[in-house]
């Protein structure tokens, strides 16, 4: 019991530290979402500390993922008139963006000639991790890479989505939400938090119904592929 505190305390301590760091030096290296990961990862390997043992006290800020998926509700609500506003467009750009990840995913797969366990796993990877291990199971993936792919198609649309938005020139806080929302899940939506409070609802909204369509539509897609 000592060691699962331990472990929850120490997690807490390296994102606020690792938080903290970012708030003063902005940059992408120093963003909790890569630092945090990065030295548990280390801490656990170095420390010969197996998933199991750090899982007993890490497992009470996993079980807050979901509580925390559905209090994005709250900003979405206070900005429900610019989601009306923008419904059309949100619903297209989301809907293209779900489809050619699905799409180029497996594909691309399919290019390298991987298994198909490999391609089911990777299809559904732009969808939030819940629904993405969902549907890689439910169509022959394998869960574990599903859950993998799926955190490194985050952290990569957090770090290269700004890049995107700075080149490509896209002001728009709306624009700017269906970007990082449909490239990069529960990571981008935290990244497009510090665009604002619009773009972050837009990211929320965009994560979700990405989601429906990968549930939706993967299946169907894969058949195709196979």
């Amino acid at each position: 019991m000592l060691s699962a505190l331990i472990w929850l305390i120490f997690t807490i301590a390296v994102y606020f530290i690792s938080k903290f760091l970012y708030s003063r030096y902005p940059r992408i290296i120093l963003n909790p979402l890569l630092v945090c990961p990065f030295v548990l990862i280390v801490t656990l390997n170095v420390g010969g500390v197996s998933f199991t043992n750090y899982d007993q006290g890490a497992h009470w800020l996993t079980d807050m993922v979901e509580p925390a998926t559905i209090a994005l509700a709250v900003t979405l609500y206070k900005h429900l008139d610019v989601l009306k506003k923008n419904a059309t467009i949100i619903l297209v750009g989301v809907g293209g963006g779900a489809l050619s990840a699905i799409v180029t995913s497996a594909g691309m797969s399919r290019l390298l000639q991987l298994t198909p366990e490999i391609m089911d796993s990777l299809a559904p990877r732009s969808a939030t991790t819940p629904i993405a291990v969902t549907v890689s199971g439910m169509i022959g993936g394998l869960p574990p890479i599903t859950a993998v792919a799926t955190m490194i198609t985050g952290l990569l649309g957090m770090i290269v989505g700004p890049l995107v938005v700075k080149w490509c020139r896209i002001r728009n806080p709306v624009a700017r939400g269906i970007v990082f929302g449909t490239s990069a899940h529960s990571a981008g939506i935290s990244k497009a938090l510090e665009y604002g409070s619009v773009t972050g609802s837009v990211a929320g909204i965009s994560m979700l119904f990405t989601a429906l369509l990968t549930l939706c539509l993967t299946p169907w897609i894969m058949i195709l592929f196979r």
